[in-house]
């Protein structure tokens, strides 16, 4: 064990956080291209909890036309596992299409319920929903479309409301506008 009280090592090899030891927490498992489902099936086959967020698309073949379930999340997969228990953590990387937990040198890092449950309660809604590029606030961005079209600055968050801020630096100076209804896209 790290004296740092950060990581928690087992034979040498970084297993995780210490408020992740010994609690079942939900991690993202990375998969082969187009094996979320068979991956997700063979987990529950062996007994752990797993997550795959679907969404319904109609997809057309030459002779039909027929609404499947699709990965939301392209390539990942969830599973709810005590990562500190060594047996349980194989079991998910010797699963056919699992790839990998996803974190710092493929280390499970533990994703909060409460994200999970969001995420659930936002696909049980039958909102439609597509995926969207993740973005950070501070992140440097450029707004794509409408009269700012081409416009760059810093995305910024304030009570809940996404923002941009234009700085001219040599005045140390900045002006603030609001985003929301815009595609931005990271510079």
């Amino acid at each position: 064990m790290s004296s740092s009280g950060l990581l928690v090592e087992e034979n040498g090899a970084v297993i995780g956080s210490l408020d992740s030891v010994g609690e079942v927490r939900w991690y993202a498992v990375r998969t082969r291209s187009r094996h979320e489902k068979i991956a997700t099936q063979q987990l529950d086959s062996r007994g752990i909890e797993t997550f795959l967020p679907l969404v319904n698309q109609v997809r057309q073949w030459s002779d039909r036309k027929r609404q499947v379930g699709v990965p939301v999340f392209s390539g990942y997969s969830f599973v709810r596992l005590n990562y500190s228990i060594g047996e349980q953590r194989m079991s998910v990387l010797q699963t056919h299409g699992v790839v990998s937990f996803v974190g710092v040198q493929r280390t499970g890092v533990p994703i909060p319920d409460a994200q999970i449950e969001n995420l659930r309660t936002l696909l049980a809604s039958k909102i439609p929903v597509k995926e969207h590029q993740f973005l950070r606030i501070g992140q440097r961005v450029r707004v794509r479309g409408g009269a700012l079209n081409g416009v760059e600055g810093i995305l910024a968050s304030q009570s809940g409301e996404r923002s941009l801020v234009i700085s001219i630096e040599s005045i140390q100076r900045s002006l603030s506008i609001r985003v929301e209804g815009y595609d931005v896209e990271p510079v």
